[in-house]
């Protein structure tokens, strides 16, 4: 029985392996392929797939989030397979729950296996589990490794910012700047690098190689010369952030540009 798929990765590497992978399984034809979570609930609603594989980790919408709006605007949910590069804990989140994944980087037979575990569910019309998929993100994000608060100098004190609110960090002639939602000041880190290092890799981007974004903090995208952009943040000054023209592309994959 023919089988429709659609594969959501924000890494176009992943994309083309995986297609390229099950090009050597039988009767399973790839309808549409997505970037990020937002794509891949559109994708799943026009397309009505039997097979969504779906990674994990994305910026901005990751692959639960998209996995909850589907529950939410009750679409029908096809059967899922999560790509993840996560620790064996997670792995056996998703085994207990009887939810199938794939690890990075792919293996053939591990993705051979996972199809024909879909097909057999798809022949007899199993219902896609939410409930089980509900329960396997409340194990991981129970898990998840809580990252720390941002120190921040300011008026001789020093204070302690939730990274939720720190709306983005600049960095010149060797101090770093960081504006949070009602506070500003300095970082006692050398580099934006070394602050980037304690900070939640699914929600802070380098925008530029002056600074560093809070993808859940910035306000508006606005078009700038040349088919470039700035970020209007959501800081009290809502300051203006470039994007430089290497990270362009991947602001259209945030967001879908």
């Amino acid at each position: 029985m023919p089988i429709s798929a659609v594969i959501v990765d924000d890494e176009q590497l992943a994309r083309d392996e995986l297609s390229y992978l099950l090009k050597s399984v039988d009767d399973v034809h790839i309808v549409a392929q997505g970037r990020n979570g937002l794509e891949a609930v559109n994708l799943v609603k026009e397309h009505n797939p039997d097979l969504l594989i779906l990674d994990v980790q994305m910026p901005g919408l990751d692959g639960f989030g998209a996995i909850k709006k589907l529950l939410d605007r009750k679409i029908p949910m096809p059967q899922i397979v999560f790509a993840t590069a996560f620790d064996q804990y997670a792995v056996k989140a998703f085994e207990v729950n009887a939810i199938d994944y794939l690890l990075k980087p792919f293996d053939k037979k591990r993705v051979h296996q996972a199809i024909e575990k879909a097909r057999k569910k798809i022949q007899t019309t199993a219902p896609a589990g939410s409930e089980r998929i509900d329960m396997l993100v409340k194990m991981l994000e129970s898990q998840k490794p809580q990252h720390s608060k941002v120190l921040l100098r300011s008026a001789g004190r020093l204070f302690l910012v939730d990274q939720k609110d720190v709306c983005w960090a600049s960095i010149e002639d060797g101090i770093i700047s960081v504006a949070a939602t009602n506070l500003e000041g300095h970082s006692n880190c050398r580099t934006l690098e070394e602050l980037l290092d304690g900070l939640d890799p699914d929600m802070f981007w380098r925008a530029h190689r002056s600074y560093v974004v809070n993808i859940n903090r910035i306000k508006e995208v606005v078009p700038w010369f040349k088919s470039s952009y700035q970020l209007r943040m959501d800081d009290r000054k809502q300051t203006e952030v470039p994007v430089s023209r290497a990270q362009t592309k991947r602001l259209r994959e945030l967001f879908g540009l």
